[in-house]
């Protein structure tokens, strides 16, 4: 190797781009879990931009000691993805030698876009961990021929992009105990939320045994999942909570409730800590519960479940491949109604095979479940289907994307470039805000229903607005929420210039 180096004596420098504002950051446990997978093969470091707001001019500043020798960037689609393109333009312009290697959910699916880019060296698509290892391994020894056996790269020969073979799902991760020290006091990390005074960000399990069409874990994970022993939890859980004084967490799984009998005996652990937590959920395996786990999950102090209802249209259900049924949704509601939990319902409006109908259908069945359950919380996202990942041979995904057609009917095309997914409009569609072929009226009408419903019910996730500021927001709203009036509301717009409501879709908890 080069000046004798050794392969341990390899630097490797992992960025988290800026995503979210300091005060919502959470653990960055992508570069966390790249940072414990390269231990023993390579050194490494972590620069997280939401925490160190100038996080540009610091790595610019860390690879001026000349002691860097390559660069790993953990990029989301969305806003994260123009924090990502200006570091690594940054480095490019003035370090070109040193190698940039994406990775995450944006490469995971937009592969072809990111060499398109003239800042990025490879992508690293699904679970990263052992591929960065592998092509750090090629590019220090110089072994071209290396590169094109590395599964889950793309990568560019010559004037063309390769993608090699995807990467076997592996649950390596689930062992390792993830390097918070790197991340300088990792106390800085924990903040006040409704769930406690110091909640903390934690993935147990890995991936999702189901493939929604519209979902980007299923490119991810290609229907795959594992869950961690139970000794591991009950081993993290005593270190968060004694050493850093963890009173409440966030679990980030993509599906904490998966088959009982895997799920029952960290739901067991959990009792033991009885921390105040929230987590993802689908309403089928939570009505799959037995009765001794739902005592668990009271035990255990679940506050909130995060439920992909997603529609009120079975067909659509079906079509999208969520495998749950309307009448699931209204019984899981129920059910956490009846436990204590609350149900935070997730609804995806304006698929493009109806637009206008399914959304006034979805306006509909929320009011129905705010009915039922006035404190169910209400998450709403416009349908975006992304496009398929190279090599996911997901044919009900490419069938759905290529049907797309925007309010002109003219067909839909994707962007080329991270560039071109970075522009505002692309950026919208990424983060299920807005798609192109919504009408202005449809746009509208979604925007006045978001404000009222959002009004007349804030979030009980909210602890920064006043409550003198929500209670006058729910009376300005309720008449307009009784009477479906929802157009052009002027009034609750006007006074949300000085009563600022937490939105949840935008900076989670």
């Amino acid at each position: 190797m080069e000046s004798g180096l050794t392969r341990t004596q390899r630097h490797i420098l992992l960025i988290n781009p800026t995503i979210t504002s300091r005060r919502s950051a959470k653990f960055p446990l992508a570069v966390l879990n790249l940072s414990a997978a390269l231990d023993g093969r390579y050194s490494s470091s972590i620069i997280d931009g939401n925490k160190d707001r100038a996080f540009i001019a610091t790595t610019l500043r860390a690879l001026a000691t000349g002691g860097i020798d390559a660069v790993g960037v953990s990029v989301m689609g969305g806003p994260q993805l123009r924090t990502a393109i200006a570091v690594s333009r940054a480095i490019r312009a003035q370090y070109p030698a040193t190698p940039i290697i994406w990775g995450g959910h944006f490469p995971t699916i937009g592969a072809e876009a990111v060499l398109n880019s003239p800042y990025v060296d490879y992508a690293v698509r699904g679970q990263g961990e052992e591929t960065l290892a592998e092509v750090l391994d090629a590019i220090f020894r110089g072994d071209g021929d290396q590169v094109g056996s590395i599964a889950g790269l793309s990568w560019r020969s010559g004037g063309r992009i390769v993608h090699n073979e995807n990467r076997r799902f592996s649950p390596a991760g689930l062992v390792r105990t993830l390097p918070y020290e790197r991340l300088g006091d990792p106390r800085q990390y924990l903040a006040p939320t409704y769930l406690g005074r110091r909640t903390m960000g934690y993935q147990a399990a890995l991936g999702c045994r189901f493939r929604c069409t519209f979902c980007g874990v299923a490119a991810m994970f290609r229907g795959r999942t594992a869950l961690p022993a139970p000794e591991r939890l009950e081993q993290d859980l005593t270190f968060l909570t004694s050493r850093l004084g963890v009173d409440s967490i966030l679990f980030y799984d993509h599906n904490f409730f998966d088959r009982e009998q895997d799920t029952a005996p960290l739901l067991e652990v959990l009792a033991k800590f009885r921390l105040p937590w929230w987590c993802f959920a689908r309403s089928d395996a939570l009505l799959n519960l037995s009765d001794r786990s739902w005592a668990q999950v009271r035990k255990s102090r679940l506050r909130m479940a995060y439920i992909g209802a997603e529609s009120p249209s079975d067909w659509l259900l079906h079509d999208v491949r969520k495998g749950t049924s309307t009448d699931q949704t209204l019984a899981a509601v129920e059910k956490c109604r009846s436990n204590g939990v609350t149900p935070e319902l997730s609804f995806m409006l304006a698929p493009p095979q109806d637009p206008e109908g399914e959304t006034e259908r979805t306006f509909e069945f929320i009011r129905h479940i705010k009915k039922i359950h006035p404190k169910t919380e209400i998450m709403l996202y416009v349908y975006a289907p992304l496009p398929p990942a190279p090599g996911s041979r997901n044919l009900p995904v490419e069938r759905a994307v290529a049907d797309l057609r925007d309010s002109d009917g003219e067909p839909i095309v994707f962007p080329t470039t991270a560039d071109g997914w970075a522009e505002p409009q692309w950026v919208s569609y990424w983060c299920h805000t807005d798609v192109p072929w919504l009408t202005p009226r449809l746009r509208a009408r979604i925007r006045d229903f978001t404000t009222v419903l959002g009004c007349r019910f804030p979030t009980v996730t909210d602890i920064r607005s006043p409550y003198w500021g929500k209670s006058a927001l729910r009376t300005l709203a309720s008449w307009r929420y009784r009477f479906q009036r929802y157009e052009r509301p002027w009034e609750l717009d006007f006074s949300k210039r000085f009563i600022r409501l937490w939105d949840p879709r935008l900076t989670g908890l």
